[in-house]
C-alpha cells in the first residue's frame, strides 16, 4: 500500500480511533494471559512428577539485575514448595487449577473485547468508505461512465470495498495481539532454556521465506478475479435491462453463450485464486510440525542425556512453542489476505481519486434567477477525437420556445446535456445572462432548468417521491397542482394507494404516456425558469402523445423553452427553430421562414408528412 493509499484509509479510521484503541489494549491483554494459561501449567506439572517431594528450596540471596531471571525463578520455586508442604498436594492441584481457570477465562474475555471493539471499526470504516464512494460516483461527470460500466462500479463500491474492510483492517487486529503473543512466548520460553529456544528461531527464517513464496502471485490473481466479476455482474445487468430486446431478436442463445464464457473464465481463475490461498495452510501446518519435530529432538537431547532441562520445563516448552504457530499462521493468513485486497484498494482507489472535471471554481457564481438570455457562442465540443458540434451559435431569449430539429446524431441532445453542464465545451462559451456557465455553481445552474428526457426516468419509490424529486420539501397540496397541470391526477387516484403508491423498479408498473406524465409533474413542481425537452413525447402512442403533449404546453407557458424534436409538427409555433446536420447549424428561423426558403427543415417536413 503506497504511502498516499495509506494516508488516505488512515482518514476512515480517524473518527473510530476510540475503538482502535480499545481493541489494541484488549489484545495486549489477551496476548498476556494467552501466554500465562500456558505457563501457568509447569507447578501442575512438576505436582504430578512430585519433584518437591525430594528437593528442599532455600530462600533466594538478590545479586542484582544480572540474576534477575533466576532470582525471580527461585523465588516463586521458593514459595511454592513451601505452600505445597503447608497445605499438601490436593490443595495446591485445586490453587492451580482455579487460577487456570480465572486466566483462560479472561484470555476469552480480553478476545471477545478486542473483536467486539474492532467491528464498530470496520463496519464504520465500511459505511464511511460505501458513502464516500457513492458520493463521488454521483459528483463524477457522466462522462465518466461511459468508460465504467455499471456492474464494474457496483462491484466496487461492494465486494471490493468488503475486501478492502477485511484486508487492511486485519492488520490492526494481527499487528497488536499476534506478535505480542509471540513476544510475551517468546519471553517466556526464554526464561525457561535459552539454547533450546534459540535453536528454534535458526528455523523461523526459512519458514517465512516459504511461506512467501506461496502468496507472491496471489494479488495478481485477485484482481482478475475482481475484473471478471465485474463483468459478470455488468452482463446481468444488462441481461435484465435489455429483456424484451433480446426476447425480440431471439438471441438468448447468444446472451446464453456470453454468461457462460463468463462464468467458465470466472470459475477457472477463482479456482486458482483459492487453491493459492488454500495452500497457505498445509503449508504453514507442516512448517509448525517440523518446528515441533525439532524441538522433540533437540529438547528430548537436554532432558534424557544433558540432564539440563525437567520434564516438566520440557513439557512446558512445548506447548509454549505450539503457542506460537497459531499467531504465526494467522500472520502468515493475513500477509495472503492483505495481497487480496491489495488488487480491491487499487480499484476503489480508481474511483475515489478519479478527476472530476466539472468542479466549481472557488470563486463560481450562486445564481438565483434568469433574466434576460441564453447564448451559445462558437461552441465545439468531442467526445472523443472528432468534434460533434462545430462552431454553434445561437440565443433564446427570456420566454422565448427554441427547437432544435435535425436528423439522429446531429447533435441535439449534446446542445442539452451541454447546458446542463454534463459535459463542458471544447471551444466557445455558453452564456445565461452574459455569464460563461463554468463560472457558475452546478447546482444554482442546473436549479434554473427542468429537464423532461424521452426516456422516463423514476426510481423505486412512491409517485409522492417521485414527483417531489426536485422539491423534497413541497406539500402535498403542491404535489397534487403539479400532477393536475400534467395530466397525472387522475391515473394516479386510480392506483392503489393513490399517491402512495409504489411504481417499482424504474416505474415499470406504470405505462409510457403515465410515467412522461410524472416526470412532466416533477418539472412542474420544481417550476424552473428554463425548461429543456428532448424529444419527450417521441416514444408514446397517439392518445399519450396527445395528454402529454397537454401537459407539455401547460409546463411551457411563461417559460423559455428548448425543445428537441422528432415530430415536427409538435414545435411550428416555436419562436426559433434551428435546424442541425452533423453537428452544425445549416439553418434558422421561424417555421413559415424555413418553408420559404425549401431548405432542409422543409425537405423534413416534407418526409413526415407522406411518412
Amino acid at each position: 500500500m503506497n504511502k498516499r493509499i495509506r494516508q488516505t484509509f488512515f482518514k476512515y479510521i480517524k473518527p473510530y480511533k476510540k475503538f482502535a484503541f480499545l481493541s489494541i489494549g484488549s489484545n495486549i491483554l489477551y496476548a498476556l494471559f494467552s501466554t500465562l494459561a500456558f505457563v501457568v501449567f509447569m507447578p501442575l506439572l512438576n505436582i504430578l512428577f512430585e519433584k518437591e517431594k525430594q528437593e528442599t528450596v532455600v530462600k533466594p540471596v538478590w545479586q542484582g539485575f544480572m540474576h534477575l531471571k533466576d532470582y525471580s525463578v527461585n523465588y516463586l520455586n521458593y514459595h511454592w514448595v513451601n505452600y505445597i508442604h503447608s497445605h499438601g498436594y490436593m490443595s495446591a492441584l485445586t490453587f492451580i487449577m482455579i487460577v487456570t481457570a480465572i486466566i483462560v477465562l479472561l484470555k476469552n474475555l480480553f478476545n471477545y473485547l478486542a473483536l467486539f471493539f474492532m467491528t464498530f471499526l470496520r463496519n464504520g470504516v465500511l459505511k464511511d468508505m460505501r458513502n464516500d464512494m457513492y458520493e463521488k460516483v454521483i459528483s463524477l461527470p457522466v462522462s465518466f461512465f461511459s468508460e465504467k460500466r455499471k456492474g464494474d462500479v457496483i462491484t466496487r463500491m461492494t465486494s471490493d470495498v468488503k475486501e478492502v474492510q477485511w484486508a487492511s483492517l486485519i492488520v490492526l487486529d494481527i499487528i497488536v495481539k499476534e506478535p505480542l503473543t509471540i513476544i510475551f512466548t517468546v519471553v517466556a520460553m526464554l526464561m525457561l532454556n535459552v539454547k533450546l529456544t534459540l535453536f528454534i528461531f535458526l528455523f523461523t527464517p526459512v519458514a517465512g521465506y516459504i511461506i512467501s513464496l506461496v502468496g507472491k502471485k496471489l494479488k495478481r490473481a485477485s484482481h482478475l478475479v475482481r475484473k471478471l466479476n465485474s463483468n459478470f455482474l455488468s452482463h446481468i445487468e444488462e441481461t435484465l435491462t435489455g429483456l424484451k430486446i433480446i426476447k425480440a431478436f431471439n438471441a438468448e442463445g447468444l446472451f446464453t453463450r456470453k454468461f457462460k464464457d463468463l462464468t467458465s473464465a470466472l470459475y477457472k481463475s477463482t479456482n486458482r485464486l483459492i487453491n493459492r490461498q488454500n495452500l497457505a495452510h498445509p503449508v504453514s501446518e507442516f512448517l509448525g510440525v517440523m518446528v515441533i519435530i525439532t524441538i522433540l529432538w533437540y529438547g528430548g537431547h537436554m532432558v534424557l542425556i544433558d540432564k539440563t532441562l525437567t520434564p516438566a520445563a520440557f513439557i512446558t516448552f512445548i506447548t509454549l512453542a505450539y503457542n506460537i504457530l497459531t499467531p504465526a499462521k494467522a500472520i502468515a493468513k493475513a500477509g495472503y489476505t492483505i495481497r487480496k485486497g491489495m488488487a480491491s484498494v487499487e480499484r476503489i482507489f480508481e474511483i475515489l481519486e478519479a478527476e472530476n472535471p466539472l468542479t466549481d471554481k472557488p470563486d463560481a457564481i450562486d445564481k438565483k434567477t434568469f433574466e434576460d438570455n441564453i447564448t451559445f457562442d462558437s461552441v465545439n465540443f468531442r467526445y472523443e477525437d472528432e468534434n460533434v458540434l462545430k462552431n454553434v451559435t445561437f440565443t433564446v431569449k427570456k420566454g422565448e420556445t427554441l427547437a432544435l430539429v435535425g436528423q439522429s446524431g446531429s447533435g441535439k441532445t449534446t446542445i442539452a446535456n451541454l447546458l446542463m453542464r454534463f459535459y463542458d465545451v471544447n471551444e466557445g462559451a455558453i452564456l445565461i445572462d452574459g455569464i460563461d456557465i463554468r463560472n457558475l455553481t452546478k447546482k444554482s445552474l442546473r436549479n434554473l432548468m427542468g429537464l423532461v428526457t424521452q426516456d422516463s426516468i423514476l426510481f423505486n419509490d412512491t409517485v409522492r417521491n417521485n414527483i417531489a424529486l426536485g422539491k423534497p420539501g413541497a406539500t402535498m397540496d403542491e404535489i397534487i397542482r403539479a400532477a393536475k397541470i400534467a395530466n397525472a391526477h387522475e391515473f394516479i387516484m386510480e392506483l392503489p394507494n393513490g399517491y402512495d403508491t409504489n411504481i417499482g423498479d424504474s416505474g415499470n408498473r406504470l405505462s409510457g404516456g403515465q410515467k412522461q406524465r410524472l416526470n412532466i409533474a416533477r418539472a412542474i413542481l420544481k417550476n424552473p425558469p428554463v425548461l429543456i425537452l428532448d424529444e419527450a413525447t417521441s416514444a408514446l402512442d397517439t392518445e399519450s402523445e396527445k395528454l402529454v403533449q397537454d401537459a407539455l404546453d401547460n409546463l411551457m407557458v411563461n417559460r423559455t423553452s428548448i425543445v428537441i424534436a422528432h415530430r415536427l409538427s409538435t414545435i411550428k409555433n416555436a419562436d426559433k427553430i434551428v435546424v442541425m446536420h452533423k453537428g452544425e447549424i445549416v439553418e434558422m428561423g421561424t417555421h413559415r421562414q424555413l418553408m420559404q426558403k425549401e431548405g432542409v427543415y422543409h425537405n423534413l417536413i416534407m418526409l413526415q408528412s407522406f411518412a
